[in-house]
């Protein structure tokens, strides 16, 4: 009767110790030689990739005390423009309840754009025309499209104010798109999308808002500021024309 062949795992715990590993290429396993062990161990810390940033917390007053939110949770919970606090050029926190009653249009400006001209010139005449009755044009300088907005704040209030005697606020440079997006532009996104999707396609895209800060109509970066006249006109209930 021939010989039973010896189990399994005798024969491999006799190979283990009669071959030597290759000293050309040792295997090492876990930090000291009497961890070795014929089995690859897990690496002692796993790499994650990078998520996306997580959106910044603010407090917001509840009876009681205050609450943590994220800006993403604000903007998705947001059923005004006067839910948000932005910051103007100098960095100082705004509040836009103080909007409230008033027709606002929010535009993302530029100032290397071949609209600079055209829409700067014809927004400040809206602006003058109404401002005495109830009408707002908020301003969020951009640097998203071509990298026409590469100046500072300060540069960006200066150029606006001093050539085309820009009176109405603008505010620090923001993001209007991707993973950056201000809260105020999700909001806006939100409630009106594109022709061709929710994202901003240009420098001088203009959302009108209402005076209780519902975002009424969207236009596209080649509409010019004085064909929204009549829109405007008829937010404020007036029947005067330029």
């Amino acid at each position: 009767m021939p010989p039973r062949p010896a189990p399994l795992l005798s024969r491999l715990r006799a190979a283990a110790v009669t071959t030597p590993p290759s000293s050309a290429a040792p295997l090492r396993y876990g930090r000291h030689p009497r961890h070795a062990s014929p089995f690859a161990l897990p690496p002692p810390c796993l790499r994650f990739p990078r998520t996306a940033a997580v959106s910044p917390l603010v407090l917001r007053p509840i009876a009681g005390g205050f609450a943590l939110f994220s800006m993403a949770a604000a903007a998705s919970s947001a059923s005004s423009v006067h839910d948000f606090t932005v910051k103007d050029a100098s960095g100082k926190d705004v509040d836009l309840s103080t909007y409230k009653g008033k027709v606002l249009l929010i535009v993302n400006v530029a100032s290397q754009c071949g609209l600079t001209n055209s829409n700067y010139t014809e927004l400040s005449q809206l602006y003058e025309k109404y401002k005495d009755q109830g009408f707002e044009i908020l301003a969020f300088p951009c640097n998203q499209f071509g990298g026409q907005e590469p100046g500072t704040n300060e540069e960006i209030v200066q150029f606006a104010c001093t050539r085309f005697k820009a009176e109405y606020p603008i505010f620090e440079k923001v993001d209007v798109n991707g993973d950056n997006t201000a809260p105020i532009y999700k909001f806006l996104k939100s409630s009106k999308g594109g022709l061709f999707g929710e994202n901003i396609k240009w420098n001088f895209s203009k959302f009108l808002v209402d005076k209780e800060g519902r975002v009424v109509e969207r236009y596209a970066p080649t509409t010019s500021p004085l064909s929204i006249e009549k829109d405007i006109k008829k937010l404020l209930g007036s029947s005067s024309t330029l």
